[in-house]
């Protein structure tokens, strides 16, 4: 599951190219903490309420869709208004880009509200009969985090051997481009989905 790309991967990814080292660990850090909400909220019960109630998920879908699809129409936008030979003005490369990205790490994952009805599939079945569910949850949640942090640890270390390649402004804009595309395509199958 850890390693399967999806909008973490590419959103970490991104920060590795854009923003450095620094800027993509701090992204990686923004999900996992997602990651520990939605363990603790699965072990309480907060996100079967998501899965019981249609409007509560409906509410929160639609509010992971919008921000999606804001965030990767804001990265084409970006692309597509920084000229050949300039260096693209990101997010991840101005003053405080690293808490920025523990911010956007934080909001993508917990504006997914598929993530949270994951949790609440899985997490409760590892849960020892009599273990105190909130704590149990985290430690569970720190288990996927650790291996998520091993991955994003070698994609990051992966895109730093090609940092050299990687920083020409044509290859940023390009992955500006296809995150970008990646969320709005999130961002609509989330907004789009009957489940």
């Amino acid at each position: 599951m850890t390693i399967i790309p999806g909008l973490d991967t590419a959103l970490v990814l991104r920060a590795a190219v854009t923003g450095g080292r620094r800027q993509a660990f701090a992204t990686a850090l923004g999900i996992n903490t997602g990651v520990l909400v939605w363990g603790a909220a699965a072990a309480v019960g907060i996100s079967a309420l998501l899965t019981a109630s249609e409007l509560a998920y409906t509410l929160l879908r639609y509010a992971g869709a919008a921000y999606m699809l804001w965030y990767g129409a804001a990265m084409l936008w970006r692309a597509r208004h920084t000229g050949p030979g300039s260096e693209p003005t990101t997010q991840a490369t101005t003053e405080g880009g690293a808490a920025r990205a523990w911010a956007r790490g934080l909001a993508t994952n917990l504006l997914n509200p598929k993530v949270g009805v994951f949790y609440v599939a899985l997490l409760p079945q590892f849960i020892p009969e009599g273990a105190p569910h909130l704590l149990t949850g985290v430690l569970l949640a720190l288990v996927h985090n650790i291996e998520g942090m091993a991955w994003f640890t070698l994609l990051i270390l992966g895109t730093e051997l090609a940092r050299g390649r990687l920083a020409d402004a044509r290859v940023r804009r390009a992955v500006d481009r296809l995150t970008g595309a990646v969320l709005i395509t999130f961002g609509l199958r989330l907004a789009l989905s009957q489940e």
